[in-house]
C-alpha cells in the first residue's frame, strides 16, 4: 500500500537548473562546462554548504579558488536560479496524487536557495512536507535520509515511491526498500506512477 510519494526537486519538479546555470557560468567564462560542473558539484558536497553546514559565499569563494572562475557570487546564483523553472505538468501530476488520497512530499539536496525560490514563485503550498538537505543537515549520498524521512512521516519505507533523476539516488534509497522511479521526463514518470494504481 502506498501512501507516500517523494519527488526530488531540480531535475523532477523543476528543471535542472543547478547544472544549466553552473554550464551557463562555465561558457561565458570560457572553462570547459563539463569540468567545471563536477568540480562546483562535488564542491557544494565537500564544503557542507549543500548541507547548511556553510555558507555560500564560502562555497563561491571555493568554487573561485579552485576553478579560478574570476565572477561573483550574486551572478552565479542568479544563473542558477533563473533556471530552475517549475514544470506545470509535474504540480498538475502532484495534485492529481493528492487527489488520489496519498502524501505528496519534496526531497531534494537542496541549499536555502530553494526557499529563495518559493519566495519568488510560491509552490510549497502544492505539496505536504518539504525536506530540503540544508536543514535536515544530511544529503541523499547518504542513504539513512530515506529512513529518516521515513521516520518522520510515519511510515515505512515499502509504503514510500522515491521519484529522482539521479540514478545513483534512486539506487540508495532502492537499497533502503522504498519504491523508485527513475525520472526521465514527465509522460514516463505519469505511466510509472499509473502502474502502481495511482
Amino acid at each position: 500500500m502506498i501512501r507516500i510519494v517523494l519527488l526530488d526537486f531540480g531535475g523532477v519538479i523543476a528543471e535542472e537548473g543547478f547544472y544549466k546555470g553552473l554550464l551557463a557560468v562555465a561558457e561565458e567564462s570560457g572553462l570547459e562546462p563539463d569540468a567545471f560542473f563536477r568540480t562546483a558539484e562535488d564542491l557544494i558536497h565537500r564544503t557542507g554548504y549543500v548541507t547548511g553546514r556553510a555558507t555560500e559565499a564560502e562555497y563561491w569563494d571555493a568554487v573561485r579558488e579552485k576553478t579560478g572562475i574570476g565572477k561573483e557570487d550574486q551572478y552565479m546564483r542568479e544563473q542558477i536560479l533563473s533556471r530552475f523553472v517549475v514544470r506545470p505538468d509535474m504540480l498538475a501530476l502532484a495534485d492529481r496524487v493528492r487527489a488520489a488520497g496519498k502524501m505528496v512530499c519534496i526531497l531534494s539536496d537542496q541549499t536555502d536557495w530553494l526557499d529563495m525560490l518559493e519566495r519568488e514563485n510560491p509552490f510549497y503550498s502544492r505539496f505536504d512536507r518539504v525536506y530540503n538537505s540544508y536543514f535536515l543537515h544530511k544529503s541523499k549520498r547518504d542513504a539513512t535520509i530515506f529512513k529518516d524521512v521515513c521516520r518522520d512521516l510515519g511510515v515505512q519505507p515499502e509504503e514510500v515511491i522515491f521519484v529522482d533523476d539521479n540514478i545513483h539516488n534512486i539506487a540508495r534509497a532502492a537499497e533502503t526498500g522504498l519504491h523508485t522511479i527513475h525520472f526521465v521526463d514527465t509522460a514516463r514518470f505519469a505511466a510509472a506512477i499509473a502502474a502502481f494504481g495511482i
